[in-house]
């Protein structure tokens, strides 16, 4: 099957999800029988056995879009004509949270902490530091605003955001809503795992989409797959990931993957997919 037309297929599918997803109901997750391929083949293991105990939790999801008529285009670097190459990884790199798949109720993580207090998994330390030294030898200041969160402090902004956008006015269904698509619901926030960080520019710390003209993004933005990390919520990728557009946020994944989805133009959701189908189809 050609690169072009598997992607396609990819995005389709993924527009599919979003689709089922809305029908469900603003202030409803989807029922469990409705989940796509997506939601069942890349749902962390042991998911059916806690079904029962997971309580009921608001799923956001954006407007579906039209699918495009070809395959996506990568944002930087030269798409591979057969695809991408996927690399040998673990678990925890790959490890799909968003707001369709919760954290893994066994999931640990091994802290560390950087020099300015914040703390990542001490699997990602060595090569966060190694970017943020380099950016600064450029010449440049970036700044952890957001690393590692509990349960509780994830709980706390996510309510918090609610709150501020009631007394603006918003409904309780369209303030859960809009809500969901800045702050990720607790236990679907990547920062749990210890491998997302929010970084930005020292002379500009509003999380705005005016980050993205910062020289510290900019360099982010071209540099961070030399180093492990993606840029997780990429520009027209909401109706698949969940959460709007963040030119701040990464998320580490190991030197050989990022590379390996920097050079496909897919967002994790679409390269896990691929992944999956891919290595599925080709047994080692």
């Amino acid at each position: 099957m050609k690169w072009s037309k598997r992607a396609a297929a990819l995005l389709a599918s993924l527009l599919l999800l979003s689709t089922v997803v809305q029908a469900g109901g603003a202030d409803k997750a989807p029922p469990r029988e409705a989940r796509t391929a997506l939601e069942t083949r890349l749902a962390p293991p042991g998911e059916a056995e806690r079904a029962a105990k997971i309580p009921e939790l608001t799923v956001v999801t954006p407007e579906p879009v039209k699918a495009p008529a070809e395959a996506p285009r990568p944002v930087s670097g030269t798409a591979r004509e057969e695809g991408p190459a996927f690399p040998e990884a673990e678990d925890w790199q790959l490890l799909l949270v968003n707001p369709w798949n919760e954290i893994p109720e066994d999931y640990e993580v091994t802290l560390k902490t950087l020099p300015d207090g914040n703390k990542v998994d001490e699997r990602a330390f060595d090569d966060l530091s190694a970017m943020l030294e380099d950016c600064r030898e450029a010449g440049l200041r970036p700044k952890i605003c957001s690393s590692y969160r509990t349960q509780s402090k994830q709980t706390y902004l996510y309510n918090n955001k609610i709150a501020r956008l009631r007394n603006a006015g918003y409904s309780k269904a369209a303030a859960q809503e809009e809500a969901g698509r800045w702050v990720a619901r607790p236990g679907t926030s990547e920062h749990q795992l210890g491998l997302a960080l929010d970084i930005v520019s020292q002379s500009y710390q509003a999380l705005t989409k005016k980050q993205e003209k910062t020289a510290e993004q900019k360099w982010l933005m071209e540099h961070c797959w030399e180093y492990g990390f993606i840029l997780r919520y990429p520009n027209d990728k909401g109706e698949i990931t969940g959460i709007g557009y963040e030119p701040w946020h990464y998320r580490y994944v190991g030197r050989d993957v990022a590379l390996d989805i920097r050079d496909s133009g897919l967002c994790l959701e679409e390269y896990l997919l691929l992944r999956e189908e891919t290595l599925a189809e080709n047994p080692a």
